[in-house]
C-alpha cells in the first residue's frame, strides 16, 4: 500500500490528516472557549480530551480542515449542554439528600405522631401484608432485606407492600374518617377497645 493510498505512519488516513492538523492548530482557542464556560482548567480538558476522542472515532467524514473547526465548536457546545445538564442533575440529587438528611430527625416526631388506629388496624390485613408494612414502614428496614428474609423477590415485595398499603389505606379512612384524609397526623379517633 502507498502513502496516498493508506494511512500515514500516525494511523490516520491521509483526508483526516487535515482534518486533525486543523483541529490541533485550534486546540488553546477550543480549551479557552470550554474553560470560560466551566470555570475549571481541569473540566475543560477533561471535556476537551473526550470531544477530541469522539471526533477521531467518528469525524471520518469531514475533509475539509476549516469545516472541521465549525463541527468541532458545535460538538464542544453540545458537550457543555450536556455537563451543564450533569451539573444541575447532581446538584439536585445534593439538595434531595440534604433535605432527607435534615428530615431524618422529623422522623422521630412523625413516629410518635402517627395515629394509634394503625397499629390496630395491622392485624386484620393479610398476613404476609402486615408483615411488611411492619418491618419496612414501622421498623425502617429495607424491602430488599425483608424480601430475601421471606424467600420472595424485592419486586415481589414491593408489589406486596404497594397493596398492603393501599389496603391499610382503605381500612383507616373508613375507620378514621376526616383524620386519615389528612395523613392521620395528631390522630383525633377514639382508640377502639
Amino acid at each position: 500500500m502507498t502513502e496516498a493510498e493508506g494511512p500515514d505512519a500516525a494511523g490516520l488516513p491521509p483526508e483526516r490528516e487535515e482534518v486533525v492538523a486543523a483541529l490541533l492548530a485550534h486546540q488553546r482557542r477550543f480549551l479557552a472557549f470550554v474553560e470560560r464556560r466551566v470555570g475549571s482548567r481541569a473540566v475543560a480538558e477533561d471535556l476537551l480530551q473526550t470531544a477530541f476522542a469522539r471526533t477521531l472515532e467518528k469525524g471520518g467524514a469531514l475533509k475539509d480542515g476549516e469545516g472541521a473547526v465549525a463541527w468541532f465548536y458545535r460538538l464542544l457546545r453540545n458537550a457543555l449542554v450536556d455537563h451543564h445538564r450533569r451539573q444541575a442533575a447532581e446538584g439536585r440529587a445534593l439538595e434531595v439528600e440534604a433535605r432527607d438528611a435534615d428530615g431524618a430527625t422529623d422522623d422521630l416526631e412523625l413516629k410518635g405522631a402517627v395515629c394509634a388506629c394503625l397499629t390496630e388496624l395491622l392485624p386484620t390485613l393479610k398476613p404476609e401484608y402486615a408483615r411488611l408494612v411492619r418491618q419496612v414502614d414501622l421498623e425502617g428496614r429495607a424491602v430488599p432485606d425483608v424480601a430475601r428474609e421471606v424467600g420472595i423477590t424485592a419486586n415481589n415485595a414491593g408489589v406486596r407492600l404497594h397493596r398492603a398499603r393501599l389496603a391499610l389505606k382503605r381500612s383507616l379512612e373508613r375507620g378514621c374518617g376526616a383524620c386519615a384524609a389528612h395523613g392521620c397526623l395528631d390522630c383525633s379517633c377514639k382508640p377502639r377497645r
